[in-house]
């Protein structure tokens, strides 16, 4: 039988593209919502590979309540109730991990795990889970491998977010398989846009990465 799709999937599978970001500056937080929101993308992951993860994740969440920001690199399972009280509406993982899928299960916390097998899909299955990553995207064979592993699972209504080696290039085609919730974009805020604060950049690429779904839609 196919399981409900949580609400919060919902919303980002309405958005299609979700920007990856990782904040060194704390002051970049705010600013950089702001920015992505402007040019049309609604959703992030906010990685916690910095210290300052955390608290931007707060004044994200407090100053730019529009963005539905999720946690990304949660790799254990005190972290899930820290993203969870720091306001995430989601949490990511890098890959499957028992501990804490079901530290998620149990808090009753929106939760993708990353998958890359499908003794991996499977593991997921175990804890409910039914958005699940696909990373490293590109490094396993792109769009074609996902297919090809995700088709004995579709009668379960499963989706993913592919992350890694995901551009311009190629998120036409992502975007337009029916096993796609939502895309992760890295390239969306690049260090090089973020370190000089240039915002109308950031604006620019996502506003370029909406339109290009928008077309592929038509």
């Amino acid at each position: 039988m196919m399981a409900r799709m949580h609400p919060v999937f919902e919303r980002l599978g309405e958005s299609r593209l979700a920007a990856v970001v990782m904040i060194e500056n704390e002051e970049h937080a705010v600013p950089l919502a702001r920015a992505l929101l402007a040019g049309g993308v609604t959703a992030m992951e906010l990685t916690l590979r910095t210290d300052v993860a955390l608290e931007s994740l707060k004044q994200i969440g407090i100053e730019v309540p529009e963005m539905m920001v999720g946690a990304g690199t949660v790799l254990r399972e005190e972290q899930v109730s820290a993203v969870r009280d720091a306001g995430a509406a989601f949490g990511v993982g890098p890959g499957t991990n028992r501990r804490i899928l079901a530290a998620a299960k149990d808090a009753g916390f929106p939760f993708a795990p990353g998958i890359a097998t499908p003794t991996d899909i499977e593991l997921a299955l175990e804890f409910d889970c039914r958005v699940l990553k696909f990373f490293p995207a590109e490094g396993l064979g792109g769009l074609k491998y996902l297919t090809s592993i995700a088709i004995p699972y579709r009668q379960l209504g499963l989706r993913y977010i592919p992350l890694g080696g995901v551009h311009e290039g190629n998120l036409a085609s992502y975007t337009a398989s029916p096993d796609i919730l939502a895309v992760g974009g890295s390239w969306l805020a690049p260090r090089s846009l973020l370190d000089t604060g240039d915002w109308k950049g950031i604006e620019s690429l996502a506003r370029r990465a909406v339109a290009l779904i928008e077309d592929a839609g038509e």
